[in-house]
């Protein structure tokens, strides 16, 4: 089902009075508008119910202020407590690579060194040093994945119930 000019400029003109309207569909209904008397009586006749309803006055009871009011200082606050921890975060992780930007190439010669002291061929060497490399990271992200593997989403209603 195609939809006219008429109706296409009526839900611009409904869309306009909550959201900006991207620039081309703006041209369009301006240029629309100009051309059409009855979009033009329906634009001003929404304009006029708009300013009549942000016109009134809101009155809402104290409790239902003061509930919303904890409500947004506590999502506040958790945002504040989340920001923190990314930054935090964010120096942990730069630390990390930091060190391991160090300390890569020193255990590399280490790795060679003892290797050829004990007589080891460089494969096998290689191999144990990327297994001490690697190995840390699996051990943890396996254990971090078997302990949270069993508790619930605290943010997930569906498993609340």
């Amino acid at each position: 089902m195609t939809r006219t000019a008429h109706e296409e400029a009526r839900e611009l003109i409904t869309l306009a009075g909550t959201e900006d309207l991207p620039g081309a569909r703006q041209s369009w209904l301006n240029a629309h508008l100009e051309e059409c008397e009855a979009c033009r009586v329906y634009a001003g006749a929404a304009d006029r119910v708009v300013r009549a309803l942000r016109s009134l006055p809101v009155a809402c009871d104290s409790r239902l202020v003061r509930a919303t009011q904890m409500r947004v200082r506590f999502h506040a606050d958790r945002l504040r407590e989340t920001k923190e921890r990314m930054w935090l975060l964010a120096v942990a992780c730069a630390g990390v690579g930091f060190s391991a930007a160090v300390s890569t190439p020193l255990l590399w010669r280490l790795f060679a060194w003892m290797s050829e002291w004990m007589g080891i061929s460089s494969p096998v060497w290689q191999a144990g040093f990327i297994f001490f490399w690697v190995a840390p990271a699996l051990v943890l992200s396996l254990w971090l994945s078997a302990r949270h593997a069993h508790l619930p989403d605290k943010n997930n209603r569906s498993t609340q119930r």
